[in-house]
């Protein structure tokens, strides 16, 4: 198995992990990232979110080669999507994840790019 492929079942298998957080032991602290202005309850949105990085990772594990492109954009366009949670636990200062300083919230936020480039490059051709 070559590097494109570990990194493409990793970030698969890290989004499955996540939203199985978001539907159980992690629930409470992903509410905390939810921004005051998203129109939907805390927990409503923290189910939908975890139910889509479930199946956003069983699809990135199992997509053929040829649609995989348009998946890494998805994702991409996905991390971009709940980037503001991660903006607003930094401006709320909201303690969640280990996150309870400014710094270590501060640095989570120079984390949302770097997924981003995870799935371009790992899905893209």
């Amino acid at each position: 198995m070559n590097t494109k492929n570990i990194s493409r079942i990793a970030l698969g298998t890290m989004l499955i992990t996540a939203g199985i957080a978001h539907l159980t032991f992690a629930r409470k602290d992903f509410q905390a990232q939810v921004p005051d202005w998203v129109p939907l309850e805390k927990d409503d949105t923290v189910v939908y979110s975890g139910i889509t990085e479930i199946a956003l990772g069983a699809t990135i594990i199992a997509t053929p080669k040829k649609y995989r492109s348009t998946l890494g954009k998805i994702t991409a366009a996905f991390f971009t999507a709940v980037f503001p949670g991660n903006i607003s636990q930094y401006k709320n200062r909201k303690d969640a994840f280990a996150l309870d300083t400014d710094n270590r919230r501060m640095a989570r936020l120079f984390m949302q790019p770097l997924l981003i480039a995870w799935a371009l490059k790992t899905l893209g051709k």
